[in-house]
């Protein structure tokens, strides 16, 4: 919400996977419970929710949106 500058960006075509960190291996996440993982062909991607909801949503977001670019492309 506050930040005002660009961390990059993530491609669509780039993600392997999203799943959530049910080993907790995000130990340094400020939030390990809410934090999920975006998996892409170069690197892995530790992103934190502010609430379980949210994650949830995220995740099928990424989810749908690598899916339709896979299906889009085909």
């Amino acid at each position: 919400k506050h930040e005002t500058k660009l961390k990059g960006l993530i491609y669509f075509q780039a993600i392997e996977e999203v799943y959530y960190d049910h080993l907790r291996s995000a130990a340094k996440s400020p939030n390990p419970a809410l934090t999920f993982c975006v998996k892409t062909h170069d690197r892995l991607y530790y992103m934190v929710a502010p609430t379980p909801e949210a994650m949830r949503i995220w995740m099928d977001v990424i989810v749908t949106g690598a899916e339709g670019y896979t299906q889009f492309m085909s």
